[in-house]
Parts: C-alpha cells; structure tokens; sequence
C-alpha cells in the first residue's frame, strides 16, 4: 500500500513534496502501538524493494527465523526508490516526472520519511529495526534519530559512515550513469530514451562490491565464454572472458527493473552516510545510541569490510551480541547464506525476548515518566 506522508524537508534543507512511502506487512498486529508489541521493521538494501518476502523469502514466514505467526513484519520502500515511493521516476505534483528536480537525500531523510508512514499507520514503536547494507545504515540511524520508538536493533554488513574508498567506487558508479548522453540532466522520463546503459556499467562496477573475490574466482577463473576468444590477436568487444559476460547479464538485469536517477539518488544517499555528522563525531555519536544492537559482519566483504562492523561493536553504546558470517560470498551474504542467517536472526529475535530494551532501561533510571 501507498502511505501519503506529506512534505518532507531533507537533511539540506530541500523540499519533496506530497511525498508517499510504500509499504507491506506480514502478520498480525498484536500489543500496543506506542508501547510493547511485536512489530519487526525490515530495511532493504540499495535496489531492493518493500517486498521482503521475495529478497529475504528464507527469513520471514510461518515458522522461520522471522515467524509471521508471531511477529507482524513490516517493510518499507526508501523514499527516492522507485518501488512505489517517491523518487526521481515519480510524478510530481506539477505535472512531469521530478526527475532532477528530486533533491539529494541523505539516509536520514529516508527515516524521517519511514517514520512519517509508520506514524500514519498508528505505529509509534517497534520492537526491533533490522537490515543490511543500506538497510543496516537506515537502522543504525533509527536508534539515532528515534531512540525512543525502537528496542532493539541489527545492523548488517554496514559501517558507521561511508569511507573514502565507499565513496569513491560509488561516485563512479553514479558517473558512469550521468556521463551517459542519454541521461539529458537527469531529465530522460518521457524521452524515449534511458541511460541503460550507464546504469548497466555501474551495475558491473557494484556488483565486483557485493561478491566475494574467492567466488567469482572459483566461478569464472580465467575462463573464456563459450564460443569466444578472448586471447585473440587483438581485443573485441565480442570476444569475453566468461566473467565479463556474467557481469554483462547482472548490469542487463538492473535495467529491466531499476530507474537509473534512483540508482542515483540512493547511492548518493549512501555516500553522505555519516552517523557523527552533527553529533560530535563517530565514536561519540556510537555511544550515545541505548538501543541494544547486533552487529553482524561477512568475513570476505570487499564493500564493507568486517573491520568496520567490529568498530561498530567496540564503539556501540549498547552492543547487544557481534556475529560473523563466514562466506566465500562476499557482501551479498546476509541475502545468500541462507543457513548462517537463520541462526543469527533466531538469536537476535531471542535475545530481544530475554534482555530489557534501552527505553526500560531509562525508565528505570527516570528519563521518561511512564
């Protein structure tokens, strides 16, 4: 369902207005929306979607790790996406597509956008806030910016702030989709033409981030694709090694289903990620959040290497539990290892059920009068 929220003011002092958040639910509600109840907020990662079910299908059911006979499931779609909440493909209000007249958001743009749906469906606490990559950077700014509406958190294979490296392989990312001619300022809806293939290029350039080198490696090797040769006297564009032909696929894929100015827009979001911005700093901003966290990292992660969960966990001002997801995979783990994550979420969702929130643990120390 789409969830009017109104205008949104960002981070920079822009306006998006009339926006709506898409959002969809599994289970049933049970307990007191501005107090304990079974509420799992679910964050998706960059080009996902509020479909849960389908990108986490292992996870969230009857009967697995996120149990939809117990707790009600919810996601939402990250404004500036275009999986039904406003983004760069969406109409605006003035006739047209906002195409570049959509503003740069930031990660804590999209919370304030999810928690104006959440407070439009009567939700105004959850019982835990859970998510990866982009996900994980949303839900490390929800124990930030709404402290008092979560109690519990997992953040997954993220780190506290984009680094430089982060920002460098994304910004190229983002170039190769506005040098594309047909990308016309951002202003291509309606054209006729789309910047497909700048946004196919920076899919390649992702994609090398979200897996493992051993598995592309033991994948690919240095194999040519079948019925072609690379090793010719000299270099055709039809003549791949079986892994340029694979990334070739992945970048066709994206653009049968993702808008280049959202993949745009959402990875600029994830450059200006910085939770201390504002707040005196990383590690002060880390230590000021009371929601007990769990930390989860992937061992081979080349995009958000595990030494950035493990700052995370030494930093956090609450460390609930730190788990390694050990896979040859790389960043994409949290959504492949399928096993491994059963475990972590169960363990997560039962520690929830046996340690107090950090809202009762300031009750007890009389920060709220309830």
């Amino acid at each position: 369902m789409l969830i009017p929220i109104g205008d949104i003011t960002t981070e920079a002092g822009a306006t998006i207005v009339g926006a709506e958040i898409a959002v969809q639910r599994w289970g049933e509600f049970r307990g007191d929306p501005n107090g304990r109840n079974n509420v799992l907020l679910v964050e998706h990662a960059l080009t996902g979607d509020s479909q849960a079910t389908d990108w986490w299908c292992e996870a969230i059911g009857p009967g697995k790790a996120l149990d939809t006979d117990k707790w009600c499931v919810v996601c939402t779609n990250a404004i500036g996406s275009c999986y039904g909440s406003t983004g760069p493909s969406s109409k605006h209000p003035d006739g047209g597509t906002w195409g570049s007249r959509f503003p740069a958001i930031s990660i804590r743009d999209m919370v304030t956008a999810e928690a104006a749906a959440l407070d439009a469906l009567g939700i105004g606490r959850v019982h835990a806030v859970l998510g990866g990559s982009m996900g994980g950077a949303r839900t490390l700014e929800w124990t930030l910016l709404y402290p008092e509406r979560v109690d519990f958190a997992l953040v997954l294979a993220v780190s506290a702030r984009a680094s430089a490296w982060q920002i460098g392989i994304q910004t190229a990312q983002i170039t190769s989709i506005t040098q594309d001619p047909a990308w016309q300022g951002g202003d291509y809806h309606g054209t006729g033409t789309t910047p497909d293939a700048g946004l196919a290029a920076a899919r390649r350039i992702a994609h090398l981030t979200y897996r493992g080198e051993l598995e592309i490696d033991e994948r690919f090797g240095t194999s040519p694709q079948p019925g072609e040769n690379p090793l010719g006297q000299f270099r055709e564009d039809g003549q791949r090694f079986s892994v340029q032909s694979y990334l070739e696929h992945q970048g066709r894929k994206l653009t049968e289903r993702f808008d280049a100015g959202c993949y745009v827009a959402l990875t600029e979001a994830l450059n200006r990620h910085d939770v201390g911005r504002g707040r005196g700093g990383l590690n002060k901003a880390l230590h000021s959040i009371n929601v007990p966290t769990m930390v989860v990292g992937v061992d081979t992660d080349i995009l958000y290497p595990y030494h950035q969960q493990e700052h995370l966990s030494r930093n956090l001002g609450n460390l609930l539990a730190m788990a390694k997801l050990s896979s040859p995979v790389g960043h994409d783990a949290f959504l492949v290892e399928a096993r491994q994550m059963d475990r972590i979420l169960r363990n997560f969702i039962m520690l929830t059920e046996q340690t107090p929130s950090g809202r009762d643990l300031d009750a007890t120390r009389g920060v709220y009068d309830i």
